[in-house]
């Protein structure tokens, strides 16, 4: 058994995000267009007496340590397939801006499927992970796999699709938003009319895979934006910055209330983010690249 291992996973931006109506379970269909950004959490599994979890990093305070850690969670459903007993230390190295609408929490959640997979010798294929990720949440698969993909169904099924590098400033706000929250907050707003069936348009999935930042420009979109900024105001004013110092174009990453920034270039994102600082409608901004891979084990030492 090893000493040690570490995963490293990537945060989320959401380019289409499609919402459909409230299901009879509670989810709502989507059609979610993943794009996995070079900004990374490491997860470190070690040998330990029983199951714990630590944090260090940015707002680590606000990261749960108990069996609502979504890492936890993972290593306790990973042993129970593998008949075994979740004796393991996860050490987080937090970087993913913390209920953000990054999916931080549920990229934890892959990293340490993989790291106590490798810790534990289970070897246990690809497709079943992917199934204990699922059941864990719907963001989790797109942890493990990366790059960029459609999710369907309530985000969980994959199919991925092509993208070119694109650049990106993120904004990150003081506190969170309740990605269930959120969801009533889109519900309460779309009562009463017809909600379409989601798709992801022919034009984006094109614009995605030409690494035209212009094309990817004109057809983001976001469902849940409306309901983030019916719950957080302020966040007009942080899109409006950014698109004022340069950005090409500016949404609420998944349910926010981190806003994202497209930028043609890395002298573009350093301009914008230095704008957004000045702004004083964001707390910090962090700057990335796409696409980035999935969760991936580090080499020792």
């Amino acid at each position: 058994m090893s000493r040690s291992v570490t995963v490293r996973v990537p945060a989320k931006v959401n380019v289409r995000l499609a919402v459909g109506a409230a299901r009879p379970d509670g989810f709502h269909d989507l059609a979610n267009v993943f794009l996995a950004v070079s900004l990374y959490d490491e997860v470190t599994a070690s040998p330990a007496d029983e199951l714990t979890v630590t944090c260090d990093g940015p707002d680590a305070d606000q990261v749960p340590l108990d069996r609502g850690n979504l890492a936890a969670r993972a290593a306790e459903l990973l042993a129970k397939r593998g008949g075994l007993t979740p004796s393991v230390h996860l050490h987080i190295a937090k970087r993913i801006p913390v209920a953000g609408g990054m999916a931080g929490g549920s990229a934890d959640g892959a990293a340490a499927l993989v790291a106590c997979d490798a810790l534990w010798g289970l070897d246990t294929p690809r497709a079943e992970l992917l199934e204990i990720c699922a059941e864990l949440g719907s963001d989790v698969p797109f942890g493990l796999v990366g790059g960029a993909a459609l999710g369907t169904g309530r985000g969980e099924i994959l199919t991925p699709v092509a993208a070119g590098t694109f650049h990106w400033v993120f904004a990150v706000a003081d506190g969170g938003l309740s990605t269930p929250a959120v969801f009533r907050e889109f519900d309460r707003l779309a009562a009463g009319r017809d909600i379409p069936t989601p798709e992801a348009s022919p034009a984006l999935l094109e614009a995605l895979a030409s690494g035209d930042p212009d094309a990817l420009a004109a057809t983001l979109a976001n469902d849940l934006q409306p309901a983030a900024l019916s719950l957080r105001p302020g966040l007009a004013d942080t899109l409006a910055a950014g698109t004022r110092a340069g950005a090409l174009a500016a949404l609420v990453s998944g349910s926010g209330p981190t806003t994202a920034f497209l930028v043609r270039d890395a002298e573009s994102a350093a301009m914008v983010a230095a704008a957004l600082e000045a702004s004083g409608t964001c707390r910090t901004t962090r700057v990335a690249t796409s696409p980035a891979p999935g969760a991936t084990a580090l080499p020792e030492g």
